[in-house]
């Protein structure tokens, strides 16, 4: 199991309740830890990994519907994610989604979300967890000159200043909290709207979330309407390097 090191007081992550921290060294895995604890940890707990270059968190959910729509809960996770950069980002920063999992800040790919579930998991019954991962490249690390990766970027790279990994998963878990509330009162389809709404806009095309998660795209002219299937998208995440355990460059 990953060693689980307490908050320095140096450091404090301030999470309002009801989020209960775990925090792990630099060589954790917070999505993995997460999966791993979440039968027994139960909602609220947020894993937070302690990287200078990354800000990497997962938390764990218990939602109360069949896992086949339960799955939406990844929307409202990329909501808040997107959220919490937003707080922190220069005025006019561009900060969009690409479908269904990467964030990019003004065009340059710097982290995105991913979803847990038992894979055992009844899709007509409510799970008993989901998990809920996120990373965002807060400094670039590498050597390279300016300009050999063009399709990646760091949050200090575009003006973000001090905002570290700290702060962000502060900001992501009140953002996360106010958007599950809005999605209690109102319903999914306030969640729905944000999520698209942050999405590269294209022309004559209208866009929506069903009820299982997926993605329809209806283009003015055309007779067919595209599905995107939130599962097989939600399989590999596109923005992940396995072999960099980070975001792609």
């Amino acid at each position: 199991m990953t060693p689980v090191s307490h908050v320095s007081p140096v450091e404090p992550i301030r999470l309002p309740p009801p989020f209960t921290l775990v925090r792990l060294r630099e060589s954790g895995d917070a999505f993995a830890h997460a999966c791993r604890i979440a039968p027994e940890s139960g909602a609220g707990t947020l894993v937070y990994v302690g990287r200078f270059d990354l800000a990497e968190f997962a938390v764990v959910l218990e939602p109360r519907e069949p896992l086949c729509s339960a799955r939406r809960a990844f929307y409202a996770g990329m909501v808040a994610l997107t959220d919490a950069l937003r707080a922190y980002a220069p005025p006019s920063k561009p900060i969009t989604i690409d479908w269904p999992d990467a964030v990019r800040v003004d065009g340059g790919l710097v982290g995105g979300g991913r979803l847990g579930w038992p894979r055992d998991a009844d899709e007509d019954t409510p799970p008993p967890w989901l998990v809920f991962g996120a990373m965002i490249r807060t400094v670039a690390m590498d050597d390279d000159e300016p300009g050999v990766h063009p399709l990646a970027s760091a949050l200090d790279q575009e003006g973000f200043g001090e905002a570290g990994a700290e702060q962000l998963t502060e900001s992501f878990a009140r953002h996360l909290m106010l958007v599950i509330d809005g999605w209690q009162a109102d319903g999914f389809d306030g969640v729905a709207r944000d999520y698209v709404s942050r999405m590269p806009r294209e022309r004559q095309t209208v866009r929506r979330i069903d009820d299982l998660g997926d993605l329809l795209t209806r283009r003015v002219g055309a007779g067919a309407i595209e599905r995107g299937d939130l599962v097989q998208a939600l399989a590999t995440p596109s923005w992940l390097d396995p072999a960099l355990g980070g975001p792609r460059l």
